[in-house]
């Protein structure tokens, strides 16, 4: 099953996956054959501790490749411009209930940031913004109650 990402949400897991390839398993390896000479392996914490590390870059390592591997990466700069909200869009929005204007960036799951105004596109207020335009009023049901959005302006920019 493919899920959106944003070409920054997967470049991101690029980087971070090849530190662990290529810094940190080397260095955990190294650390686990340091504890070895130290003797017996029963009562080693030093080697109990680098396993377990090592046991945690792989997990990550694996999770990481296998997001990438299902990822529909979706770069929106190549978009032409528009008024209508889509995935990777960065969105502002007035809230009709405090007349605050807020900016959303609607992202894949794992990029979500809510205190970076990064929501994920599975999220009620992304929901309901997507495939709205320019001038459109939202109501949305969230956990802290309706909320009504007009929305100012969209931009395609990663």
């Amino acid at each position: 099953m493919q899920t959106p990402m944003t070409a920054a949400g997967a470049a991101k897991l690029e980087v971070e996956l090849k530190q662990l390839r290529s810094i940190e398993r080397p260095r955990i390896i190294k650390a686990i054959a340091e504890a070895r000479d130290l003797g017996d392996l029963k009562e080693n914490a030093e080697y109990h501790a680098a396993r377990e590390e090592q046991g945690f870059v792989e997990g990550r390592i694996k999770e990481i490749e296998a997001k990438l591997s299902h990822a529909n990466i979706i770069d929106i700069s190549r978009m032409p411009p528009g008024e209508k909200v889509i995935f990777g869009a960065t969105v502002q929005v007035l809230d009709a209930d405090s007349d605050e204007e807020i900016t959303y960036k609607i992202v894949g799951d794992d990029e979500a940031d809510i205190k970076s105004n990064m929501i994920s596109v599975h999220s009620p207020i992304a929901r309901a913004l997507i495939g709205k335009t320019i001038g459109d009023e939202v109501a949305v049901a969230t956990p802290g109650g309706k909320r009504t959005f007009e929305i100012m302006h969209v931009d395609y920019i990663a």
